[in-house]
């Protein structure tokens, strides 16, 4: 789960991390109100969406004057603001924030993620901050520094003092700086974060370092112990197909290609979208009604499918094992009849009852297209988009 930068820097200051001075605000009379508050010329003004690149598309803005305040407001509300991270379809705007502006001495980057590979969290560091770090990693790699963190010792102090010293930073700022790292660790840990980053994190002579950016990303999977983080949580971020399938436990993300795909089980999902690409088409998306879903969800989970306009062919492939494949059969049919699908589907059964869920299917009286293999299945995928 994400959230915007300003409920970040919320928690960042509740763990002690600085940050500029600043509030959001809805209106442009509200705007003009924080922006006299910070008692700062210029200020900052910056959209608030759960995407980044936003200053490359105007979504951040330095401004000098009530009337510039007031102005550049009124452009970025209830507009879509679109960046390399949102896609073409954008995100929309609702509040800005707006900050003091600061006299800037150096730029850092710091950040803790999982490193699925090693399975532990990994610190990551960097002098080039303000930029992206994806592009110095794989443009100068030896500009990002990272400490592996062992998942029964922790964060441990000497990899900290380690880390300050190849930043590069003088005595004064090594002490500050290692109670930053320790803190934002401790919020990552404590609210079972995904990832969390401060990029820039910026030394100012007056204030010392301070979070001039934020991101902070949740797992979703530990949302349950967290309801004050899960009570940030903004629906009208995110895609409203994927909003709707979180309702009935299902695990569906929204992709650009033309084939629906409904599967069981992540490993068969991903064995099924990378049969896709083989063929030539592309995924519209991925869906993992997971092990045990009921006729209902099976039900819901095609409606939600067949919502997306950019799904030209249903490709439904299950190994059933706890979901048994009359349930799936079941489900389809039920479905089938309700929405009255248009769509070609190619339907490929294996495991407990797939006999009876083969039946079923048959006997249902509708055009399903049935494989008995996946070989079987991404051909006639394939013949089907052909013909659309």
């Amino acid at each position: 789960m994400k959230i915007y930068e300003y409920q970040a820097k919320e928690l960042l200051r509740t763990y002690g991390i600085g940050v500029p001075k600043g509030a959001i605000a809805r209106s442009p009379a509200e705007a003009v109100e924080v922006a006299k508050a910070t008692g700062s010329t210029p200020v900052v003004i910056k959209a608030q969406i759960h995407a980044g690149g936003r200053g490359k598309a105007g979504g951040i803005q330095v401004v000098d004057t009530s009337e510039r305040v007031s102005a550049v407001t009124s452009r970025l509300l209830h507009k879509k603001l679109v960046t390399p991270q949102t896609g073409p379809e954008g995100r929309p705007v609702n509040a800005v924030l707006v900050e003091e502006a600061l006299a800037i001495e150096r730029e850092l980057y710091i950040g803790f993620t999982v490193d699925r590979a090693r399975a532990c969290v990994v610190l990551l560091a960097s002098a080039e901050g303000g930029v992206d770090i994806e592009k110095v990693a794989a443009e100068t790699p030896e500009k990002v520094v990272t400490e592996l963190i062992d998942p029964g010792a922790g964060l441990r102090s000497f990899q900290v003092s380690r880390l300050c010293f190849a930043l590069g930073l003088d005595g004064k700022s090594i002490k500050p700086m290692s109670s930053l790292i320790t803190n934002l660790y401790r919020l990552f840990m404590e609210k079972d974060c995904s990832h969390a980053e401060i990029n820039p994190l910026v030394l100012t002579k007056e204030a010392g370092l301070l979070a001039l950016d934020a991101k902070i990303t949740f797992d979703d999977n530990a949302l349950f112990r967290h309801p004050d983080v899960l009570a940030l949580r903004d629906p009208a971020q995110e895609d409203p197909l994927e909003v709707e399938a979180s309702r009935y436990n299902l695990n569906y993300i929204k992709l650009r290609g033309n084939v629906g795909c409904m599967v069981n089980g992540a490993g068969l999902a991903m064995a099924t979208m990378d049969l896709i690409k083989l063929i030539g088409a592309e995924p519209a998306n991925f869906l993992d009604v997971g092990g045990g879903a009921t006729a209902e969800m099976i039900r819901e989970g095609l409606r939600i499918l067949l919502s997306d306009k950019d799904v030209k062919v249903v490709f439904i492939n299950i190994f059933g094992g706890i979901l048994r494949c009359d349930t799936l059969a079941q489900g389809v049919t039920e479905a089938a009849r309700e929405l009255n699908i248009t769509l070609p589907v190619v339907i490929r059964l294996e495991g407990t009852n797939v006999e009876l869920g083969r039946k079923i299917l048959a006997e249902s009286g509708l055009a399903f297209s049935p494989a008995s293999g996946m070989r079987e299945a991404a051909e006639k995928v394939k013949a089907l988009l052909a013909g659309v």
